[in-house]
């Protein structure tokens, strides 16, 4: 059993020293590198990890990059920045592998409360209640852990390309009828400043990227 772990990175070359060497056997890493300047992509290749190059810039863009370079016939996404733990991965794919759910997200608890601040919770509440509302799905979290089968995520068709990436997928899946399930993941504090909710500026960024999606 190999599954691909599509990883978007923007300079998280410390958190990848850590990150890739803990991936459970059986996995296969593919790194996306957006743009970095501190030698992100070498320290992935250097650990193993498949390095794919998208010059595009968007949280988007490199986990799409990466679904499109995967081969393995589950695919996973996981944050690059020290976050979560991929030790943890198995709780994820377990549903998917074994046909119990057909996309599965990585509920969020943290393990400080610096993990994950006040703001940040507040946003994810406001935009996993008007899921709900738009789709009928009922979750406590858009967990960047997750994981589905390659070639269906591909015929969703997702098409953005920025931080509304995450939410098109499950807005998408509900619309197809999958099944979509959550489990409970750590969350710790990131390694080095978030490139899309590290500023209020980003928060909105991101807010205004995914309410985007929910009107479509």
């Amino acid at each position: 059993m190999t599954v691909d772990v599509v990883l978007p990175c923007l300079d998280e070359a410390p958190a990848l020293r850590w990150l890739l060497p803990r991936l459970p056997e059986g996995t296969r890493a593919v790194v996306v590198d957006n743009g970095s300047t501190d030698g992100s992509a070498a320290v992935a290749a250097e650990l193993g990890a498949l390095v794919v190059h998208e010059d595009r810039r968007g949280f988007g863009a490199a986990c799409h990059a990466g679904l499109l370079a995967a081969t393995a016939d589950v695919v996973a996404f996981m944050d690059a920045d020290g976050s979560l733990d991929p030790a943890q991965l198995p709780r994820v794919l377990g549903p998917v592998l074994d046909g119990a759910a057909d996309l599965v997200l990585g509920r969020r608890r943290p393990t400080t409360a610096r993990a994950w601040p006040w703001h940040l919770r507040y946003a994810n509440q406001v935009l996993t209640r008007r899921l709900e509302r738009r789709t009928g799905l009922k979750l406590h979290d858009l967990g960047p852990m997750r994981a589905a089968r390659r070639t269906a995520l591909v015929d969703l068709g997702l098409t953005d390309r920025r931080s509304g990436y995450p939410l098109e997928m499950v807005v998408r899946a509900a619309d197809a009828h999958w099944r979509v399930d959550e489990v409970d993941v750590d969350y710790a504090p990131r390694t080095g400043r978030s490139k899309v909710t590290g500023t209020p500026l980003g928060v909105v960024r991101a807010v205004r990227d995914m309410s985007g999606v929910l009107a479509s």
